[in-house]
């Protein structure tokens, strides 16, 4: 079976927020804290070696305001509903 374009297994990165991106940093900081000293040091290596091109991409990214959302509309007024409201019979 084929996949379609788009599909998650066509082998693309997968795009992640800034948010996302700093949750991440934190479980890998804390998996790297509470690994034993036997763990293979590849392993290690390869952990350390995310946290910090995560660090980075964390460090590049356009720093947001608090309580400033992405993709919020400008104005305050409410948007349209995208349902016609039911007729009364």
């Amino acid at each position: 079976m084929r996949a379609f374009h788009g599909q998650m297994s066509d082998n693309q990165p997968i795009r992640r927020t800034l948010a996302e991106k700093q949750k991440q940093l934190r479980d890998l900081r804390e998996t790297l804290a509470t690994m034993k000293s036997h763990t293979a040091p590849s392993l290690r290596e390869s952990v350390q070696k995310r946290i910090r091109q995560l660090e980075s991409e964390v460090a590049a990214a356009p720093a947001l305001k608090p309580g400033e959302k992405r993709g919020a509309p400008a104005t305050d007024r409410p948007r349209n509903p995208r349902r016609r409201p039911e007729r009364g019979i």
